[in-house]
C-alpha cells in the first residue's frame, strides 16, 4: 500500500470528502518536497493547498479512547497495539505540521489483576509516543485514566502545554479560537474519580466548573470549542449525568461552535441549538492499522469546521451557525 493510500481519509460520505482528500494528497507531496512534479491536471488544486497551507487556518489533531496496556486483548480491544496505533496518528500530525496534539480521555488501561506500578508504567508508555509530536500537546481526562491511580498522579506524568499540571479542566487559545478542556469525571455526591472509586455511568460536572466554565465563556470574546470525554449530547450510559446544565451554558454563551468527544466507541454525531457535537471513533477498536482511528480538524475563518478523518475515523463538515457570533478564527 503507499503512503497517499495509507494516510488518506478513509471516510468520504461527507460532501467536502473529495477536496479534503485532494489537499491531503497535496500537502504530503509538500512535505516530501515534490510540488515541481504536479500533472497540469492537477493544476487546478493549487487553490486548495494555497487555502489550507494559509496560517490563519487553524488545524489541530485529535485521538482519542487509547486505552493503551501491555495486557491480552479483551473482545475488541486490542490494548497492547495502541501504541504503534498512536505511532502512526503522532507522525502524521508531525507530517502535516498541525498546530496542537489533542486526546480525548482513556489514554491508557490496566492489567488484570490491576497492579499501581504497571498502570503507571502503560501511562508513561504512551505519554512517550504522545510527546513525538512536535507541537503543544494537551489531554482530556477519562474514566480509564483514574481506574488505578489517582488524577494527581496522571496529570503529574503528561504534559499540558502551559497549563498548571493540578488542573484537570482548563483553556486554552489558539489562533484566534478559545478551546476549553472540560472534566466530568466527578461521582454524583462530587468526589473526584479516584484509583477506580467510581461507577464509569456516573459521570458530572460539578458545580465548581460549572461556575468556572460560565467565567471563562464570559471573559473570551472568540468562537470557542470543547473537548469533553463523557458525552455531552443526550442521555444515558454514556453521557455526563447533568449534560443538559452543561449545554446550557454553553448555549447561552452564543459562542461555542463544537464539542469533540470521546467515550463512545464506535462514535457519533449531533447537532443541537446550532452547535456540534462529535464523538471520534476509538482507537484501540479492532486489530492492525487499518483499525486505527484519529482525526486532523481545519477551523475557518468563516467559522465552519472540517473534520478530515483516518482509517476508521469519520469525515464531517460543519456549517457555522449564526448563534455562534463572537469573533472570527
Amino acid at each position: 500500500m503507499s503512503n497517499e493510500t495509507q494516510n488518506r481519509p478513509l471516510s468520504t460520505t461527507d460532501p467536502d470528502a473529495r477536496d479534503w482528500i485532494i489537499a491531503r494528497r497535496h500537502l504530503l507531496k509538500v512535505s516530501a518536497g515534490s510540488l515541481a512534479g504536479l500533472a497540469v491536471s492537477s493544476l487546478s488544486c493549487t487553490s486548495q493547498l494555497t487555502y489550507w497551507l494559509r496560517p490563519n487556518i487553524l488545524r489541530f489533531g485529535m485521538v482519542t479512547d487509547v486505552h493503551y496496556a501491555d495486557a491480552d486483548t479483551v473482545g475488541s480491544r486490542f490494548y497492547r497495539e495502541s501504541l504503534e496505533k498512536l505511532g502512526e496518528c503522532v507522525r502524521l500530525m508531525n507530517s502535516q505540521n498541525v498546530d496542537f496534539l489533542v486526546e480525548l480521555g482513556d489514554f491508557k488501561d490496566q492489567d488484570n489483576p490491576a497492579v499501581e506500578q504497571r498502570t503507571l508504567s502503560h501511562l508513561e508508555a504512551v505519554e512517550r509516543i504522545f510527546q513525538q509530536f512536535r507541537g503543544p500537546t494537551y489531554h482530556v481526562l477519562g474514566n480509564h485514566d483514574e481506574d488505578r491511580i489517582s488524577k494527581t498522579q496522571f496529570l503529574a506524568r503528561v504534559e499540558n502545554t502551559n497549563v498548571d499540571p493540578r488542573c484537570s479542566y482548563y483553556s486554552f487559545d489558539c489562533k484566534g479560537v478559545h478551546f476549553v478542556v472540560l472534566d466530568a469525571n466527578y461521582r454524583a455526591d462530587g468526589a473526584n474519580y479516584d484509583r477506580g472509586n467510581f461507577d464509569w455511568t456516573d459521570a458530572n460536572v460539578p458545580p465548581a466548573e460549572l461556575a468556572w466554565l460560565e467565567q471563562d465563556l464570559a471573559a473570551v470574546d472568540k468562537p470557542v470549542i470543547i473537548f469533553i470525554h463523557q458525552l455531552l449530547d443526550g442521555t444515558g450510559d454514556v453521557y455526563v449525568n447533568n449534560a443538559g446544565q452543561v449545554r446550557r451554558i454553553l448555549e447561552e454563551s452564543g459562542k461555542v461552535l463544537a464539542v469533540f468527544q470521546g467515550h463512545h466507541h464506535s462514535g457519533s454525531y449531533s447537532r443541537i441549538r446550532g452547535i456540534h457535537y462529535y464523538t471520534l471513533k476509538a482507537l484501540v477498536e479492532g486489530p492492525g492499522r487499518q483499525d486505527n482511528s484519529y482525526a486532523v480538524v481545519a477551523v475557518r475563518p468563516d467559522r465552519s469546521i472540517a473534520v478530515s478523518g483516518y482509517r476508521k475515523a469519520q469525515s464531517k463538515h460543519m456549517s457555522p451557525d449564526n448563534a455562534a457570533t463572537a469573533g472570527q478564527a
